[in-house]
């Protein structure tokens, strides 16, 4: 998957804005306002940093060994960086949904009402 496909993808997904708050390099996807996805647009080959569960996330950097990582920049424990063009799309997807989930899941009522009410 190229990093178009990627942001595609993202901003298929409820709610999803893209926005540049760091630097005019680093392309961020958010879910309300809340950061479910980094793009590092200079960084070849093509990364992405995606929230991930703690234990998943230990398991996919064992099985994907080099091409799964620990997030750079970002919590080690709860963000990981892939490189989005040796991974096979359905897993980036996948990835890609299960990081959007987790930031939904910790919405405040107010929050997840707002979201819901969204088409």
């Amino acid at each position: 998957m190229n990093i178009e496909a990627f942001r595609e993808y993202c901003l298929a997904k409820k709610g999803v804005e893209e926005t540049f708050p760091f630097d005019e390099h680093t392309l961020v996807f958010k879910v309300m306002g809340k950061m479910f996805a980094l793009v590092p647009l200079e960084r070849q080959p093509s990364q992405a940093n995606l929230k991930c569960d703690p234990e998943r996330a230990i398991e996919l950097r064992e099985e994907f060994d080099g091409i799964i990582m620990p997030g750079y920049h970002m919590s080690k424990v709860h963000w990981n960086t892939l490189f989005i063009e040796q991974l096979a799309p359905k897993l980036i997807t996948e990835l890609v949904d299960h990081s959007y989930d987790l930031v939904v899941s910790k919405f405040t009522k107010k929050l997840k009402a707002e979201w819901s009410a969204l088409r």
